[in-house]
């Protein structure tokens, strides 16, 4: 695992050496790849073609191997893999059906009715069973699959008015789906489709913009358009805890960073015509820093269009750090700050404020460590012990 790397190159699908970056395979593909994805256990890699409606598969071990799934005239708008990585799940244009294709049995079968939202698929993290989320005759079900087989397990009906999203807890013994926006509602199953609880914090305003389960199955954290995250427990299913994203921290136990610009200039008599492959454009390369605020500290806001459709409002982004110990949010009113709460305390432990929108980030999956990224020629990382700005280098501009 983590040996190859695959990039693609319009209709070229390159599979480099990850400690040398040599080139070990070339894929031609039919068309411009959209998606490419590993199998989990890495010995295939599908690229999907959305326009033509074609996915192709390689072979690593295998290179002369190759496999085409062409859907035809029902096209294609995603396609994933299954977790034993021998069948491809392709679900076709208007989300008519889910065309299930084994790669071993060389077989087709068909899935229908797949509801077209936010998050329809869900697979348990063991890979034994697949929820998805269903639409017929105007309302929502949900039906759970053993994946070795892809039989029926359960088939339900769900209490809500247009379910976006469903996912499995860690543990994979209990799914939570959640309503449209309209709507805050968080309904949790059973792996036999019982209704195990429903939870809504308020009515009649935008309800909830993300959701994730923390990696021990104990909380669930839900982030709302009223810029808070309520933590329910795994006993009760009551929230233990409301996360509030203030403008202005006071918190004296709160850490503070704030991401400052360095311009650093070139001397005239440095620069050289044509200028070296690799150097900056630029004859001032901005390199920044972290500064510690003192608090209380203000932070940057911006006034969301709450006339248009998916207001820059509320929490965007959840991420538990695989330790259990720290969660990271995203206030989307507030772009260009990250918080990060310490989860046995329950309290906000930092805030990072940069320069730019933040556009993304994600946790090091061996220790508590944060990637951030703003869309600019840097990767920022925190820890516990600090954070730093890194420069990654890059050709041209």
């Amino acid at each position: 695992m983590g040996k190859y790397l695959a990039s693609c190159v319009q209709y070229r699908l390159v599979i480099r050496d990850v400690s040398t970056l040599q080139i070990l395979q070339l894929y031609t593909c039919l068309d411009q790849i959209q998606h490419a994805e590993w199998s989990a256990d890495s010995m295939f890699i599908l690229c999907a073609m959305y326009k033509r409606g074609i996915v192709q598969v390689w072979s690593l071990e295998q290179p002369d191997w190759h496999c085409k799934i062409d859907e035809g005239s029902a096209g294609l708008v995603s396609s994933c893999w299954s977790p034993d990585g021998r069948h491809i799940l392709n679900t076709t244009e208007f989300h008519l059906r889910i065309t299930l294709w084994s790669l071993s049995a060389k077989s087709v079968s068909y899935i229908k009715y797949p509801k077209a939202c936010q998050k329809g698929i869900a697979f348990t993290s063991d890979g034994r069973h697949m929820a998805l989320a269903e639409r017929r005759d105007c309302k929502d079900y949900i039906s759970i699959f053993v994946c070795n087989d892809w039989r029926l397990l359960r088939h339900f009906e769900t209490d809500t008015q247009d379910l976006t999203g469903i996912d499995w807890a860690p543990n994979g013994c209990v799914l939570a789906a959640w309503d449209t926006c309209l709507e805050y509602k968080v309904l949790l199953y059973s792996l036999d489709g019982r209704l195990l609880s429903t939870y809504s914090a308020y009515e009649w305003s935008l309800g909830i913009k993300s959701l994730t389960w923390s990696p021990s199955s104990q909380f669930l954290a839900v982030g709302s358009y009223d810029e808070k995250v309520r933590i329910l427990n795994h006993v009760t299913w009551k929230p233990i805890k409301e996360l509030v994203h203030p403008v202005v921290v006071s918190s004296p136990k709160t850490v503070a960073y704030r991401e400052v610009d360095k311009s650093q200039s070139v001397e005239p008599s440095q620069l050289t015509f044509p200028p070296p492959r690799g150097t900056p454009s630029s004859l001032f390369t901005v390199h920044s820093k972290y500064e510690l605020v003192d608090v209380p500290v203000t932070l940057r806001t911006v006034k969301p269009d709450t006339d248009r459709a998916n207001p820059e409002l509320g929490i965007g982004m959840l991420a538990f750090s695989p330790d259990n110990r720290y969660l990271a949010t995203k206030n989307d009113n507030m772009p260009c700050c990250v918080w990060i709460w310490d989860i046995q305390k329950m309290r906000l432990s930092v805030v990072l404020e940069q320069t730019s929108p933040v556009r993304s980030f994600h946790w090091d999956p061996v220790q508590p460590r944060l990637a951030i990224c703003t869309g600019n020629s840097k990767v920022y990382l925190w820890s516990p012990t600090g954070c730093v700005s890194v420069q990654v280098p890059v050709e041209g501009e």
